[in-house]
């Protein structure tokens, strides 16, 4: 367990009930912008979801440099998206797991009667096959991908797109896909912003 593990204890709003289909949404967040409220807000209307969980990820493998204090993104987090079905949460740094598919595995076991998607942006999808057991989080839940600008097309023409590819689900039954469950995926086009965190960065 991480130092500092009391500080994120579980909110209230984390109770979970059999049933319920529940968007899990992972990133450092750091900063949090308007792209990352339209992939969770996109997401919870075209799959109906019950939830979305906002993972705030104390550390990201894949970047290089160290994101900022833990509580204070969250805060950002609320602040951007204070609706009551869109729970941030610090579940990462209570439990110490460091990737991922440790969180999914853990979830999935703790929650056997919740339906769970895995939320990302288009650029998620690039990078996915550097992820730690990306082929295990695509077999044990089913991942939602929202085009939110950039270099969608490119994205949707990597390495984990196309060896997903007979796993894909059209857009048009994106409601269907927590159902089906794992393995299956679904790429969503929506309006787009193309914010980017770095920029933000870049400008305070």
């Amino acid at each position: 367990m991480m130092p500092g593990h009391m500080r994120y204890a579980a909110a209230k709003d984390e109770a979970l009930k059999p049933g319920m289909t529940v968007g899990l949404y992972g990133g450092s967040f750091d900063p949090p912008h308007r792209g990352h409220r339209h992939v969770a807000q996109t997401a919870m209307k075209r799959l109906g979801l019950d939830r979305v969980w906002w993972l705030v990820s104390p550390h990201n493998p894949l970047k290089p440099h160290a994101p900022s204090d833990l509580a204070r993104r969250m805060e950002a987090v609320r602040a951007l998206i204070p609706e009551p079905r869109h729970v941030v949460t610090g579940i990462e740094a209570r439990l110490g797991t460091r990737y991922t598919s440790e969180l999914i595995a853990h979830l999935t076991a703790r929650h056997p009667g919740v339906r769970f998607v895995w939320i990302m942006g288009a650029d998620g999808l690039g990078s996915f096959h550097r992820w730690q057991d990306w082929r295990a989080i695509a077999a044990h839940v089913p991942i939602v991908v929202i085009a939110r600008g950039g270099q969608s097309l490119k994205w949707r023409l990597g390495r984990a797109s196309r060896e997903m590819a007979g796993m894909r689900v059209a857009a048009i039954q994106a409601r269907k896909l927590a159902r089906l469950g794992a393995p299956g995926w679904t790429y969503i086009t929506a309006p787009l912003h193309a914010e980017a965190s770095s920029d933000l960065r870049r400008g305070r």
